[in-house]
């Protein structure tokens, strides 16, 4: 379900970008706008960020194999975070090149109207595109107590929220061109143009930051959020055979994919069996209640088990990794 909203949204807003880039740099070249000029490598930049995007998440459902033996998940990471580096030299540093570049070349404006009408199209198409992407991100979670900016934050899912950044930064760069043009136009000074056009290549430079950092952590690593590993640490205690719980590891491999390790005592007078009963029950439970936990990983021992006659600590693994159909 999250995957495919995350398409719904990747798939409107790449076809507006698509729409929006050809209109602005028709209209760049008429007006002679630099600012134009920006938004329309903006556009193009979006447009292969969501082409990205995409294949990150086709390729992050295939399956587990001999070389990737827990799947190919973090392909989505990866990839979010080129269209992050993307955003920053691509969008961001074309649009401060070509804002200096005309303080030192400046050429006048012309048809400024032709701007207007550009100006105003786009925004409409990114305005549709930015309340279908955060639609579809809300549906992912339609229970969630916390703002959009806090769930952004919280979420696992790049594709999601690159693109409500993005629309976001595009709806923002419509604005500074608008304000760009006119002033230009009433000035008859063409600075404001190219200034238009470097605040619009800061604004995806520090967009392409934020990115960068969200994705870079989901890349290293991030385990569930505490609420989830809250909830499984319930489920393990609350089974009569545990008698304590130690280090609970979890792990996203993907938005929809947490592989998780456990480290369970259980009481003393249980024999391998019942112990090996109470490990599959106590998986059983956890899936149930958490169907993003693809993989378990459980170190278990019972109480007479954990220290050997010789004081040092000992343990019995249990056979209990276990893939789920996705």
């Amino acid at each position: 379900m999250a995957e495919s909203a995350s398409k719904v949204s990747i798939y409107a807003a790449l076809a507006a970008n698509l729409a929006i880039a050809i209109a602005k740099f028709v209209g760049a070249s008429i007006s002679g706008s630099s600012a134009m000029l920006s938004e329309g490598i903006h556009s193009v930049v979006d447009s292969v960020n969501e082409v990205l995007l995409l294949y990150g998440l086709k390729q992050s459902e295939k399956g587990p194999d001999e070389l990737h033996p827990l799947g190919h998940g973090q392909e989505l990471y990866f990839w979010s975070l080129v269209v992050a580096v993307l955003i920053f030299s691509l969008g961001g540093g074309f649009s401060i090149y070509e804002g200096v570049k005309s303080f030192q070349d400046p050429e006048p404006s012309a048809n400024a109207l032709v701007s207007y009408v550009v100006l105003g199209t786009a925004a409409i198409f990114e305005g549709a595109a930015l309340t279908v992407s955060i639609r579809e991100f809300n549906q992912q979670d339609p229970h969630r107590q916390d703002n959009l900016w806090a769930a952004m934050k919280r979420s696992k899912d790049p594709s999601s929220f690159i693109v409500i950044f993005e629309d976001a930064a595009a709806l923002l760069g419509l604005g500074v061109a608008f304000a760009g043009v006119y002033l230009s136009q009433l000035t008859q000074n063409e600075l404001y143009d190219g200034i238009a056009s470097i605040i619009i290549g800061i604004i995806l430079t520090l967009v392409a930051m934020v990115l960068v950092s969200e994705t870079k952590g989901l890349l290293i690593g991030e385990s569930a959020l505490p609420e989830t590993q809250d909830s499984i640490k319930a489920i393990i205690q609350a089974d009569p055979a545990v008698t304590s719980l130690g280090q609970l590891i979890t792990l996203h491999m993907g938005p929809k994919d947490v592989m998780l390790a456990l480290n369970i005592e259980f009481a003393d007078d249980l024999s391998a069996d019942d112990i090996e009963a109470a490990v599959r029950r106590i998986e059983q439970d956890i899936r149930d209640n958490h169907e993003e936990v693809k993989r378990i990983f459980i170190e278990a021992a019972s109480a007479t088990q954990a220290t050997g006659a010789s004081g040092e600590s000992s343990t019995m693994a249990t056979p209990s990794m276990a893939d789920t159909p996705d």
